[in-house]
């Protein structure tokens, strides 16, 4: 007999199918590798050495670890892709299309209407390894994380294009007391999101669908979500019998066409004697030569210290620091003179308020009579859940918290690198007060979640792990990569024969490569600089980050402390008489419950999280106002966000006599709105506007999304065409407009490449357009001749009672009613700053382009910066005073002129700053940002930029409009 062997050796699992003539499973085995592919395939083989012995195998080996097996080898390789189609239209013959998951790999086959295949490429978001990455942040396994999906209550939008923006999203929640329940099914629902986003990309996913894969065959609350998604019925969804180890199925079936049969033994002999290249790359020097250089390295960073002293011999007062950061919960108790008394470091484990809780009554307990807690304060990730639960004086922001620490080790640090679990924070410090914040928003592959993934997949802890690459003589060469496609880089060093030490060596110093390049962006970054966080206790990041920069930097022995220790300074400093904070007595009886619930009261519909401590007092989060809290207090302090975006809306109430015309509200809508709605009145048409926008409005449209690096109000305009669709209106009106109307602050007035051609998009992406007229034409609305021929010629097939002279005199109105409109906005900016400067408030100008304005979009940052008491205006909002605006780049585009107007216009107020708002997938935008920091910072401003996508969580921008506030105070009170 010839039996079938098909191999899958994949990102993260091995799988194993022997067929035999009738092509039945005779044998399958799916298991974790760990790294360690070809060991794991021979002790694999070595389960079937009874059955085939005596006979012939008939081998192909498929999977993205298999190559480099297959080509050393000799032996038959198969794509993957091709091995799963092989497979389906062996076995299958009524499957329109398949969904295959794996480790790292996600691909979509189309079998009806022509063969298309997709693989993700750049990004590994919604795989396997995603969700195993998500379960570990949680504390759980994948099997608890299926588990609960089931009980969920809400759903919280989570990015799933990388584990960074995941963990973003997922932390503060956790933090805040989120069910987990719900973050398990918000997981899944991400996962389906990037799979239907990031692969369909344009064409429906309908018909019988094959779910194939590890992941959506263990995994039933994702397969469930994946029905739910794709409204498919029970008969539509099917998932085969082999499905977690069917591409290896495919693969043995593959092999039919191979002239080449082995026997067990000669199989076996050739993977053993598979001798991969041991050509290691020896260009990367190691770490330390030797002991010696490392015994001088720890002994200069020695001496930046903080005397700790014995707690158990001492009686008094003490001041409580506690940091709730993003994966760790550190605590210290210190004295008046600022030594140490009691420290603590750990992971919370999703859980913060059970971590503290324990400290608390440890303290307590033990040194509870003879210290008195005359202070406590918090800062982290979840420094307001904290402070509510325990009776906490003070929460204050995280760079506020590192500063105070590090000035006290140099006081003249000039810049402050903190690098935690998934957080990176630069300080850059000017006359002791702080210049520019610079926080990471895209990307985490340079803080300490990296190497700790690698350290537990590699069976280590993360200590042991980093120290293993101390003295490694050759580091692994692994460039900078995002951490689920650094496995693959792992994997090819290793079978290039790097050892484990050369891996964590490798890892190291892409940790640092990829902090000072993805992040901070450069290595010039100070010469009296101070490190600080977790993930610079490791000496091997530590020495790498040295020998980047090529010159030393200090790194006290409380590094991973930092921000607990400020913290407790800053209270010491407070010199309260007596501490709020929790009793012994009432931690006793102390409770905590969270829930999920969603806020009704405007149409946000924030889901919120209802912390309940001692079954009376209520921390709510995820509210982007303070309605929900019961303490809403209407301050009407100015916000032109708030007021642009009602003004538009107020549009909505038009009439028309003779007809109905449909205008999706997105991108240059936000702008040229009144001049079309008073257009088309005039015509005698009434304007219906698309629905607002909203998660659920996005996705109704994501099928029809062609391409997944698109910024998300470009996304977001499928969703509003569906709803016109589903509004029934028959005509619907969408020009492309190259040029925006001129407003002589730029060498040119163009608009954005997406803004002005985006018709063009939906045109050619949305069937169901075919329901309805898509008028789209050319407008110019500075040429007023071009502008209503095209006009005329577009509309007159569909409304023919229309003449020319009409449409003339209804351009003419249009103009005058854009005009009025901007005058308003001019007139309202200026209203604002006096109001401003009447409370002796400060000034912030939200700088972005008119879609910013979209509640969606924005994600509610401008109601959050209004909450501190920020007056808040649009870049639109203040005086156009320089014609013609004169920067380092070509100024031509209107929507970045404006900016450059507005940072030129602030620079000469004390009272006002400057916050970017950017859309991921924006490529101008980046150089905008360069220019305007150049303007900001030449004249002692802060520059700060939020960039926004689809799935934003208010955390991180919570941190750093925090974080800007308190630098901007700092400055201002400075200045004053």
């Amino acid at each position: 007999m010839v039996y079938k062997l098909g191999i899958d050796a994949g990102s993260t699992t091995v799988k194993l199918v022997l067929l035999n003539e009738e092509n039945d499973v005779i044998y399958k085995s799916y298991t974790r590798h760990l790294t360690k592919v070809k060991e794991t395939i021979l002790k694999e083989l070595n389960n079937i050495k009874d059955i085939v012995k005596n006979n012939k195998l008939k081998v192909s080996i498929t999977g993205s670890a298999g190559y480099g097996l297959a080509i050393d080898s000799g032996i038959s390789f198969v794509q993957e892709v091709f091995a799963t189609t092989i497979g389906v239209k062996k076995l299958f013959n009524n499957i329109d299309v398949v969904i295959e998951l794996g480790g790292e790999d996600a691909k979509i086959i189309y079998l009806t209407n022509g063969l298309e295949e997709r693989m993700n490429s750049s990004c590994a978001g919604g795989t396997g390894a995603f969700i195993d990455q998500m379960a570990s942040l949680m504390g759980i396994t994948v099997e608890e994380l299926d588990e609960i999906s089931f009980k969920y209550k809400n759903i919280y939008p989570i990015a799933s294009r990388c584990g960074v923006f995941a963990k973003s999203d997922i932390q503060p929640l956790l933090n805040q007391g989120a069910n987990k329940s719900d973050i398990a099914i918000s997981i899944y629902d991400a996962v389906v999101n990037q799979t239907i986003g990031g692969l369909a990309q344009g064409r429906e996913i309908r018909g019988n669908i094959l779910f194939l894969g590890g992941p959506l065959y263990f995994y039933k609350g994702l397969r469930s979500m994946f029905i739910k998604k794709l409204n498919l019925n029970e008969n539509e969804g099917i998932v085969p019998e082999d499905a977690e180890v069917f591409v290896a199925k495919g693969a043995a079936l593959f092999s039919t066409n191979e002239d080449i049969s082995y026997t067990y033994e000669d199989l076996t002999l050739i993977l053993n004697n598979n001798k991969s290249n041991l050509d290691i790359k020896k260009e990367v020097k190691p770490l330390f030569q030797n002991e010696g250089e490392y015994n001088k390295f720890i002994e200069r960073h020695n001496k930046a210290k903080v005397l700790i002293r014995d707690i158990n011999k001492y009686k008094g007062d003490v001041y409580l620091g506690i940091d709730a950061g993003s994966t760790t919960t550190k605590l210290v108790l210190i004295d008046d003179d600022c030594n140490i008394l009691y420290q603590y470091y750990a992971h919370n484990e999703g859980n913060p308020v059970k971590v503290i809780k324990k400290q608390i009554e440890y303290i307590y307990e033990n040194f509870g009579n003879r210290i008195n807690i005359k202070g406590s304060s918090v800062t982290g990730y979840g420094d307001e859940l904290i402070k509510k639960a325990f009776g906490i004086d003070y929460g204050l922001v995280e760079t506020l918290a590192h500063y105070i620490a590090a000035s006290k080790f140099n006081p003249n640090v000039d810049f402050i690198l903190d690098i935690g679990g998934q957080d990176i924070k630069c300080f850059e410090i000017e006359n002791k007060a702080i210049k520019s914040i610079i926080l990471n928003e895209a990307c985490s592959s340079g803080c300490g979640s990296f190497i700790e993934t690698f350290a537990k997949a590699m069976g280590y802890d993360v200590e042991t792990f980093s120290k293993l690459g101390l003295f490694a003589k050759h580091p692994a060469d692994l460039g900078s990569r995002c951490t689920v496609f650094m496995n693959s880089s792992v994997k090819q060093a290793q079978r290039d024969g790097a050892t484990i030490e050369d891996v964590s060596a490798g890892l190291s110093i892409s940790v640092v490569k990829n902090a000072l390049y993805k992040v901070i962006r450069t290595r010039n970054i100070g010469k009296n600089v101070i490190v600080q966080g977790g993930t610079l206790c490791n000496d091997a990041i530590l020495r790498s980050l040295e020998l980047e920069l090529n010159q030393n930097v200090t790194r006290s022995n409380i590094s991973g402390l930092m921000g607990a220790y400020g913290a407790a300074i800053y209270v010491k400093n407070k010199n309260l008489l007596k501490s709020k904070i929790i009793s012994k007595e009432e931690l006793i009886n102390f409770t905590h419950t969270s829930k999920g619930a969603k806020c009704g009261l405007c149409t946000n519909n924030c889901n919120l999280t209802i912390n309940t401590f001692n079954g009376v007092r209520k921390y709510i989060s995820g509210n982007r106002c303070s309605r929900p809290t019961g303490k809403y207090e209407e301050k009407n302090i100015p916000n032109l966000y708030e007021y642009k975006y009602s003004k538009l809306l107020e549009y909505e109430n038009n009439s028309g006599e003779n007809g109905v015309i449909g205008l999706p509200m997105v991108l240059n809508m936000y702008e040229n709105l009144p001049f079309f709605v008073k257009f088309f009145n005039e015509l005698g048409i009434k304007v219906v506007l698309s629905d607002a926008s909203s998660k659920n409005l996005y996705l109704n449209g994501q099928y029809t999304i062609p391409s997944d690096t698109a910024c998300y109000p470009a996304k977001l305009v499928h969703g509003h065409i569906e709803s016109l669709i589903k509004k029934q209106v028959n005509n619907i009106f969408y020009p492309c407009m190259t040029f925006n109307y001129d407003e002589g602050i730029s060498d040119n007035h163009y608009n954005c490449p997406v803004v002005a051609y985006y018709p063009e998009v939906i045109k050619n992406n949305v069937y169901n357009l075919n329901n309805c007229n898509f008028i789209s034409p050319y407008l110019d609305l500075n040429s007023s001749k071009s502008t209503i021929e095209n006009l005329y010629t577009s509309l007159k097939n569909y409304y023919p009672w229309i003449i020319k002279k009409e449409i003339e005199k209804a351009y003419s109105l249009g103009i005058n009613e854009y005009k009025k409109f901007k005058k308003d906005i001019l007139i309202k900016g200026e209203e604002a700053i006096n109001y401003a400067r009447k409370n002796n408030m400060l000034i912030v100008v939200l700088a972005g382009r008119p879609y910013h304005v979209d509640k969606e979009i924005n994600h509610g940052i401008d109601r959050m910066m209004n909450s501190l008491n920020l007056v808040i205006l649009t870049e639109d909002s203040i005086p156009f005073d320089h014609k013609n605006v004169k920067v380092n780049i070509l100024n031509q585009w209107t929507y970045q002129a404006r900016l450059f107007n507005a940072a030129k216009y602030i620079v000469k107020n004390s009272d006002m700053q400057l916050v970017q708002l950017v859309s991921f997938g924006c490529g101008t935008d980046a150089i905008t940002a360069d220019e305007i920091k150049i303007i900001l910072e030449e004249n002692g401003k802060i520059y700060t930029q939020l960039k926004i996508d689809e799935t934003n969580n208010l955390g991180a921008a919570r941190i750093r409009i925090r974080s800007m506030v308190e630098a901007i105070k700092n400055r201002w009170e400075i200045n004053e």
